[in-house]
């Protein structure tokens, strides 16, 4: 008897829906699953095979070949376990062949019949409601993440014989649902950290308040111990709430990375990741045989922060360019390509030279200027050129910590912000467009016009500081943010100014 279920595998961040067809036939004993199966799909065969009979279910002593359809589109994952079984019981007259229809299968299976958790159910939740399937069965402990997709009815199961009763109308599967339970605003100060503990720095928090407002790249150059990972760590206080078609992008790309649990089943906050240095740029941008989104994808619609910026492989820094242009990553193999998504702020920071005091007034730098030159030079000047906002950060004198002064509060920080991001989601409504950072030309022309006044001004700087074109954007861009945070229409010849005064240190750097 053949039977088919419908099952799903993971494609980038998207589903496809594949069918699992079943044949037991008469023969020799046989077990072959054919459709282009990775080895994680070859091997459900005996994880398979052992929980039918641990479950007290004879296995058929017959040939049995399971066909994963379309046959031309690699499986990988062992979300296929699952559905192999159960087609199986159907094959065998266990399951009524009719009542399996209208539903979605997916999860792993241990050897005693326990139904695993699985990667990337959100994604597979979405192509069921996508294929207008109305059930879904899904392992207990992805039930919540599944339910975040309202117009599918998501079953949970923890065992093999739970799905058996439950189509034979012994017992009820635990049915999950959401609704009530997507805030998306859950503010809180993460483990106590707040912008009120840094004393002074007053230049770098309000360069930091403009880039969360508007999602500009920064970039901190400073001596050790200025305060720069500090600042850095605190950007997630100050962030606004992500809307709910970012929380949903982002939790897909966390979903397929296995980073969700029963617990956190909705990224509701933006991401904040920060990689050591000694990361490869296959784990920055995405790779392996399988490719797998990388941290730049992790950091979707958040924070890629990049400490000791220079210490970072020189190809790898390098492979940020394309993604911090276009806001995805394409990573091609000789079968298929691959996109991920990669819309995020980077804050990078670094020292001024290789001993960190180049240009510090109470310590002597004991660098020489070759050294100094081939320090920097590990930061090539078109990554340097998609940097909206550089910043010095000094460092914080004995008599400003002690000072006994209260100082600004996320909380106050992130009241403007969230005003300012929603100037901007009303003024980008229905374009996709969630912050000034990701304005395309033809926006900036419509949204960041000048006075005759504007024009001359930004045209000095260009020919002074021998700014691009890109460079020459962003300083609108940022203008367009400072002026959004004082809430006016018109970008004034102030907000130019400041800037402008942001993009000062790319003469200095690149000497």
């Amino acid at each position: 008897m053949i039977s088919k279920i419908s099952t799903a595998t993971i494609y980038g961040i998207d589903g496809i829906k594949i069918d699992v067809e079943v044949d037991i036939s008469f023969g020799l004993p046989a077990f072959n699953i054919v459709g282009l199966p990775e080895t994680s799909v070859k091997e459900s065969k005996e994880r398979v095979r052992a929980a039918i009979k641990n479950t007290g279910f004879e296995f058929p002593n017959d040939r049995i070949t399971i066909n994963l359809a379309p046959a031309d589109v690699r499986k990988e994952g062992s979300s296929f376990d699952l559905p192999i079984a159960v087609g199986i019981l159907v094959s065998m007259g266990v399951i009524n062949a009719e009542k399996i229809k209208g539903y979605l299968i997916a999860g792993e299976l241990s050897l005693d019949g326990r139904v695993k958790g699985i990667r990337g159910v959100l994604p597979i939740t979405m192509l069921a409601k996508k294929e207008g399937i109305k059930n879904l069965i899904a392992p207990g402990e992805n039930g919540k993440e599944a339910s975040v997709i309202q117009g599918v009815r998501v079953y949970g199961a923890t065992h093999i014989l739970d799905i058996v009763h439950f189509f034979r109308g012994e017992q009820e599967l635990e049915v999950f649902s959401s609704e009530g339970d997507l805030s998306l605003d859950q503010y809180a100060i993460k483990d106590g950290l707040n912008f009120s503990d840094i004393k002074g720095q007053a230049q770098a928090k309000r360069a930091l308040e403009i880039s969360a407002s508007g999602g500009h790249n920064v970039l901190m150059i400073g001596p050790p111990g200025s305060g720069k990972t500090m600042l850095a760590r605190r950007i997630p206080t100050i962030l606004p709430p992500p809307v709910y078609e970012e929380a949903i992008e982002t939790t897909k790309i966390h979903s397929i990375a296995g980073l969700l649990n029963a617990n956190r089943y909705l990224v509701a906050e933006r991401p904040f990741r920060a990689p050591h240095h000694t990361i490869s740029d296959a784990g920055l941008i995405g790779g392996g045989h399988v490719p797998k989104p990388g941290e730049v994808s992790l950091a979707h619609n958040g924070v890629l922060f990049l400490d000791e910026f220079p210490e970072f492989k020189r190809n790898v820094l390098d492979s940020l360019r394309q993604p911090l242009e276009d806001g995805y990553v394409t990573i091609s193999r000789v079968t298929h390509a691959i996109t991920f998504p990669a819309r995020f702020m980077l804050i990078a920071a670094m020292n001024p030279c290789p001993c960190g005091y180049w240009g510090d007034t109470r310590r002597a730098c004991s660098c020489s200027a070759t050294q100094i030159r081939k320090y920097r030079s590990r930061v090539s000047g078109p990554l340097l050129d998609r940097m909206d906002i550089h910043i010095e950060v000094p460092p914080v004198t004995v008599r400003e910590l002690s000072v006994e002064r209260e100082e600004e509060s996320s909380e106050t920080i992130r009241e403007r912000v969230i005003n300012a991001r929603n100037i901007q989601r009303e003024r980008f409504s229905g374009k996709k467009i969630y912050s000034n950072s990701h304005m395309p030309p033809r926006l900036i022309k419509k949204y960041c016009i000048l006075s005759e006044g504007g024009k001359s001004l930004v045209e000095r700087a260009v020919e002074k500081f021998g700014l691009s074109p890109r460079a020459y954007h962003r300083i609108l861009k940022v203008a367009r943010t400072i002026a959004d945070l004082e809430a006016k229409e018109q970008i004034e010849e102030s907000h130019l100014a400041e800037a402008i005064q942001y993009r000062a240190l790319d003469k200095r750097m690149t000497v």
